[in-house]
């Protein structure tokens, strides 16, 4: 967790550098919180529409927050979330460490086995609003670092089971997972300004009214 909130500091430290010259600058984005309902309920519905999507408008890994560190974002995230940190070797080779991968619950112990998901899939950005990105905000999407939550750590056979799966048809198959990762996604796109459609609208409600009522969503918006 700490971890975390330090790449997502680390993030913002570098966003705001150029800026740094002016007071306005030295006042962090104002940290929005709100209940899992509420936040639910700032999400704007509407159609999907997966015209043009590829994968490679969203060019990733890219050289991640710290370009001096010869490390790629995926490098940098799996560094940041490793509850036993590796070792890094010449060219940012990651040996040893270990990662939780709370989606199933499951312990890694390489970093080969693990896969750097996106909390909203690309394909599923794309649907809600990131067709009409620049390419250069598309590639700072596919790298977000500015939040703890954008990028995740998991075993390569959750993400692939979630593929580019909304929660109307995936949820972890952790049940200790799902209040969690439905917090997450809201935050997501309410970060990026990201739309729903009626399915996934509906079963994020189910969520927020039921079992997840107590959840808090924090997030900032992208800029």
């Amino acid at each position: 967790m700490i971890k975390n909130l330090l790449r997502g500091f680390s993030a913002l430290s570098l966003a705001l550098l150029p800026l740094l010259s002016t007071p306005a600058a030295l006042a962090a984005p104002t940290v929005e919180v709100t209940t899992l309902a509420d936040a639910v309920g700032l999400v704007k519905v509407t159609e999907e529409d997966r015209t043009g999507y590829s994968r490679s408008s969203f060019k990733h890994w890219n050289s991640g927050d710290d370009a001096a560190d010869g490390c790629n974002t995926r490098a940098e995230v799996l560094i940041a979330e490793a509850v036993v940190t590796p070792t890094m070797e010449a060219g940012c080779k990651l040996t040893g460490g270990t990662w939780v991968s709370y989606y199933d619950g499951q312990q890694v112990t390489s970093a080969g086995a693990v896969d750097i998901d996106h909390m909203v899939p690309l394909a599923e950005a794309w649907d809600s609003g990131a067709s009409e990105w620049t390419a250069v905000r598309r590639e700072a999407y596919a790298n977000d670092q500015g939040s703890a939550v954008s990028l995740v750590a998991v075993t390569a056979r959750s993400n692939r089971q979630k593929s580019d799966q909304d929660p109307a048809d995936w949820m972890p198959p952790s049940p200790e997972a799902q209040c969690r990762y439905v917090g997450e996604w809201v935050s997501t796109k309410l970060r990026w300004d990201l739309t729903a459609d009626d399915r996934e609208l509906q079963a994020l409600k189910v969520y927020s009214e039921g079992p997840c009522q107590d959840t808090v969503v924090r997030y900032t918006f992208a800029v």
